[in-house]
């Protein structure tokens, strides 16, 4: 295959490329930032999917005949709006779909959207059945809506990735990972949380099942990907044991709710989230599930279980030398 990869240089660009160049594919990695991984440089050309003419320019050069598009501003920021801070997910999607219109080579297609296009609470009526509670969310929404109104006539998905984790996430590595490693974490009682959580490796299990799939099955379909969902206290308590060799803390909800409003003085005050507030008190007691069934009936079953992943996590946070007490940082 000839794999055009907008965004390629992050978490899951960083995760699919190793495992499209280990099974001997063409690829490019077009993104406006060099590559996670060193080693990928080979395949990265810098660019921005914003400039439509250049990425039509860098498509009709390439000639790919698989397009996964990864690029997006992923962050969740209510600062702002989807015209002022999410450009790249809406203007960004429609260069690339008019990238992929003007590229005859291009024979399947894999769009990126999000679980977060449906907030927690309830699990979305059909594919267009759409309730986000951010501004990521909306602008996520916009990408889905643009990619279904661009009559495509290569074989075409959207994929909702869950809250992915795993190898080459550099936010959890700066955060949880590392609040773990060093005894900060608290868990907020013993009762169940039950989040859908996607192992990366996982997720690009299903990509290449998706590209791989004949076309009646996937053309048109929108997907979630991710593993089955799990109580997150198994989730949290594996990489406590694995960073530091002990059992997860935990402590009543109730003194975790007081210690999260006091949390939110210096967070009011500073206007920087606190290692506890009440907005990631309610993110660590908050059920959100979504439809994997759909997927697995497609797809089959993910290679990778819970403990494969938190142990292949955690080996690679060995290797980080930024990573306190594990690397080799201080």
């Amino acid at each position: 295959m000839r794999i055009l990869i907008t965004g390629g240089s992050g978490f899951i660009g960083t995760n699919a490329i190793e495992e499209f160049a280990r099974a001997g594919n063409t690829i490019l990695n077009y993104s406006l930032h060099s590559p996670l991984n060193a080693e990928q440089a080979s395949h990265w050309r810098p660019g921005d999917i914003l400039d439509a003419k250049a990425t039509t320019a860098v498509f009709r050069e390439f000639q790919p005949d698989h397009v996964l598009h990864l690029a997006a501003r992923t962050d969740c920021d209510e600062k702002t709006t989807v015209e002022e801070g999410y450009r790249v997910n809406t203007e960004g999607t429609r260069n690339v779909l008019d990238a992929i219109r003007a590229t005859p080579s291009v024979e399947r297609i894999i769009i990126t959207s999000t679980q977060f296009v449906c907030a927690p609470g309830r699990l979305p009526k059909s594919d267009t059945d759409y309730f986000p509670e951010t501004v990521y969310g909306q602008s996520k929404v916009i990408t889905e809506k643009l990619t279904r109104d661009a009559d495509l006539a290569s074989c075409w998905t959207i994929i909702r990735p869950t809250n992915v984790w795993g190898p080459w996430h550099m936010r959890y590595r700066r955060e949880f990972w590392r609040v773990l490693e060093r005894g900060l974490y608290v868990h907020p009682g013993r009762q169940p949380v039950i989040r859908t959580y996607a192992y990366v490796k996982n997720v690009v299990h299903q990509i290449e099942k998706i590209f791989a799939a004949p076309r009646d099955l996937v053309n048109g379909k929108t997907l979630y990907v991710g593993d089955g969902p799990i109580n997150l206290f198994d989730w949290v308590s594996g990489f406590s044991r694995g960073l530091t060799g002990r059992e997860v803390r935990v402590i009543p909800r109730g003194l975790m709710r007081a210690l999260a409003l006091a949390g939110d003085i210096p967070t009011w005050l500073t206007g920087k989230p606190f290692l506890i507030n009440s907005s990631r008190f309610r993110s660590m007691i908050t059920n959100y599930e979504t439809p994997m069934e759909p997927t697995f009936a497609l797809l089959g079953e993910n290679p990778y279980t819970l403990e494969d992943g938190i142990n292949e996590t955690v080996k690679w946070l060995r290797t980080c030398r930024d990573f306190s007490g594990v690397g080799g940082g201080s």
